[in-house]
């Protein structure tokens, strides 16, 4: 048997057909989320500018529309410093680390009705385990810089994380008890059943996840780890270049998953009041806009937290609210059952 009677074979043709829907969904949701990165940039230097009653990029191209083009070619042609005492391999790596971590979880959420990479019955459980990877990166940056600056930056971050991944993770039991499943498409069209989706049934949860997200992201008022005012850049301190670069959309990356993953499981996801025809994931992109607003709109707003006041909301009020919020809809089922 050659080598094309092997390839047509029926089994095989169905596999690579299969193989290349993969490879043209990454390749589309690839290109539409680093044009949402690129422009979520400008976005939130206009809106923080309108706020604070100036105009934010203004010189390149009209309303400065060209601006987040010509920070990548400058970021990409910068030279790239690498301090003299750095662990190399993990310098280089760390970065990389972090904006695979959160590209990777983006692949299980479902887009719209039948639109999603990969439709794996633990999607839920995928993201929580990719969010997490995301701080080993912020981890190794911070011990391999060889930077005080850098390394408190990492042990902030660490310590963020251990507080916040687990009122995250527990403000999602009761979305998964009410769906009864860890699949996302199944999760959204659970929602259908209630009007507003699970925002209102599950509005404290909601509200321990969207306070875990801004902790989880390092967004003001929790960006401790990078804090200005205190250590430089933090965990990036000594990062300059397309490794800077890495981290940054690293960064909006993690914004644009935690606000997909509330939009999915508490706001009804690719679901709205009234089909918007020929654009089936036109709501999904209406709900990620304002949830991304929500993102500067408090960075504008809020000042940065104490560490010990972030420390003690994470675990005094956010753990305990969210466990609370699990025997409460564990109740409602029994005595709705």
């Amino acid at each position: 048997m050659n080598f094309f009677e092997v390839v047509f074979q029926p089994g095989i043709m169905d596999i690579i057909v299969k193989m290349l829907i993969i490879l043209i969904k990454v390749v589309v949701v690839f290109g539409v989320l680093m044009l949402h990165v690129t422009y979520a940039t400008y976005f939130e230097r206009k809106s923080i500018g309108h706020m604070q009653v100036r105009l934010g990029p203004m010189r390149v191209g009209p309303h400065g529309l060209l601006q987040p083009i010509a920070d990548f070619i400058k970021l990409f042609f910068k030279e790239d410093i690498i301090p003299a005492g750095a662990d190399k391999p993990i310098f280089f790596i760390a970065p990389v680390i972090s904006i695979f971590a959160g590209i990777t979880a983006i692949s299980v959420i479902p887009f719209f009705n039948g639109f999603v990479i990969a439709d794996i019955n633990i999607g839920l459980l995928f993201i929580l385990a990719m969010s997490s990877l995301n701080a080993y990166g912020v981890v190794l940056a911070g011990w391999a810089s060889n930077s005080k600056y850098s390394f408190l930056g990492a042990l902030r971050s660490s310590a963020q994380v251990i507080s916040y991944e687990i009122a995250m993770g527990l403000s999602l039991v009761g979305v998964m008890m009410m769906a009864g499943s860890l699949d996302l498409s199944e999760i959204v069209r659970a929602q259908q059943r209630f009007p507003g989706g699970f925002f209102w049934p599950q509005a404290l949860g909601f509200f321990i996840f969207v306070v875990a997200a801004f902790a989880e992201t390092n967004r003001t008022p929790f960006d401790l780890p990078e804090a200005e005012s205190e250590l430089v850049a933090g965990y990036f301190t000594e990062y300059s270049g397309m490794r800077f670069a890495l981290f940054y959309v690293a960064e909006y990356v993690g914004m644009i998953l935690m606000s997909l993953v509330a939009i999915t499981c508490f706001l009804g996801g690719w679901d709205g009041p009234f089909a918007i025809p020929y654009v089936p994931f036109a709501w999904l992109l209406i709900k990620l806009y304002l949830f991304m607003f929500f993102f500067y709109w408090i960075r504008a707003t809020v000042p940065r937290y104490r560490y010990d006041q972030l420390m003690a909301l994470g675990w005094k009020l956010l753990i305990p609210l969210s466990l609370l919020n699990i025997v409460g809809t564990g109740l409602v089922k029994v005595l709705l059952r």
